[in-house]
């Protein structure tokens, strides 16, 4: 069985886990994000000189994700991709990475062009994890 990483926006973060959640369910390997403020985290009580350290240690932890994972799933509903998506799918292109999204209405053609395929839910997802 391949595993997934799951990338996008916290914005998003209730359908990630969903997605996730039943990624599971169907028996895949999937790595998600730490989803700091969804989880809980509130960004504005950490110390300045703190934040750097704390979100280095996310992207780090993400990026590890993405390298031992054999596919990148990012779950861009309305075609949204914000700047730390943005970073993971240059990321996953730099590891050469199959790329799925969610949602194939992006605006950025140049971000556009790098999709492997748009799946839209955990049970075709699945045909590319075996």
């Amino acid at each position: 069985m391949k595993s997934v990483v799951i990338c996008g926006s916290s914005r998003f973060a209730p359908e990630m886990r969903a997605f996730a959640k039943k990624l599971k369910e169907l028996g895949a390997v999937v790595y998600e994000p730490h989803l700091y403020r969804a989880a809980g985290g509130v960004w504005d009580e950490i110390k300045d000189f703190d934040k750097k350290f704390v979100a280095l240690g996310l992207t780090h932890d993400h990026f590890y994700k993405m390298r031992v994972a054999d596919i990148i799933y990012i779950y861009n509903r309305d075609g949204y991709a914000g700047v730390s998506t943005n970073i993971e799918i240059g990321y996953a292109v730099a590891s050469n990475k199959p790329i799925y999204v969610y949602e194939e209405n992006d605006a950025e053609p140049c971000r556009r062009c790098l999709f492997s395929g748009v799946v839209k839910n955990p049970e075709d997802l699945m045909a590319y994890l075996k």
